[in-house]
């Protein structure tokens, strides 16, 4: 069997474990504030291949678009997310839903989801995924916090999924998910054979990064320098979104 990973967009990607397919952080539709900054693998819901599952970190529109992840044509779809989250997604007619605090499971299918700790200003899960012989770290967009340490000493990684653009608000410059610096850190302490960064291409249009938040774009060079530096044993594999990992 094999497992894949397929970049839709921003922190979306598409998992296949031996063909149990688990969609990340669906988002289909800008909004004012929130713009891919690069291309979209899927420009619907509707055109997604069959799903095994959803794990959606936050509430959040640029990682839950619950307007449109609608359009996916089976509202049983098991979907993964933080407390809180999932009255809008049944809202929207999704049946399956479960809310995660960090350390707790859920199965879809073959595939065994963990929810592991976050840290954003809101409410948020990262995740560990694992099926088909394969664990994945699915990072979102946290900060580098030190309980994600933990991670490395329950999970043996194959693939870490980890945001590099350092995400501020302004007026004070508060940040609110890790640099590329950041990122390469933690990827030293998880200790994956495979590192792909995500959650850089965003932009908040004109008025938005120049007014409400600064962030680091399109600089993935960045995050492999800085994983070529500290953990050098990770194939770090910057991935354009269609683009395809096979582990």
């Amino acid at each position: 069997m094999t497992t894949t990973l397929h970049r839709v967009v921003h922190a979306s990607v598409l998992l296949d474990f031996g063909g149990a397919r688990i969609l990340t952080d669906p988002w289909f539709a800008e909004w004012p504030g929130y713009r891919h900054g690069e291309p979209t693998a899927y420009a619907s819901a509707a055109d997604l291949p069959e799903l095994t599952g959803v794990v959606i970190s936050h509430g959040h529109h640029d990682h839950c678009d619950v307007a449109g992840l609608a359009a996916y044509r089976d509202k049983a779809v098991p979907i993964a997310t933080i407390a809180g989250v999932g009255k809008r997604l049944r809202a929207a007619g999704f049946t399956n839903v479960v809310e995660l605090a960090p350390w707790q499971t859920v199965d879809f299918g073959p595939v065994r989801v963990t929810a592991t700790p976050a840290r954003h200003g809101v409410p948020e899960s990262t995740f560990v995924l694992t099926g088909d012989g394969h664990s994945v770290f699915f990072g979102a967009d946290t900060l580098r916090i030190p309980e994600l340490d933990e991670v490395a000493r329950r999970f043996d990684l194959d693939l870490a999924l980890l945001p590099i653009n350092g995400l501020r608000i302004r007026p004070f410059n508060r940040q609110v998910v890790m640099d590329a610096e950041q990122a390469a850190e933690l990827t030293r302490v998880l200790r994956p054979r495979y590192a792909v960064p995500i959650h850089y291409a965003f932009t908040a249009g004109p008025v938005g990064d120049r007014l409400f938040v600064r962030h680091e774009r399109l600089r993935p060079d960045r995050f492999v320098d800085a994983v070529a530096a500290l953990a050098p044993e990770t194939a770090v594999r910057v991935l354009a979104t269609g683009a395809l990992l096979t582990l």
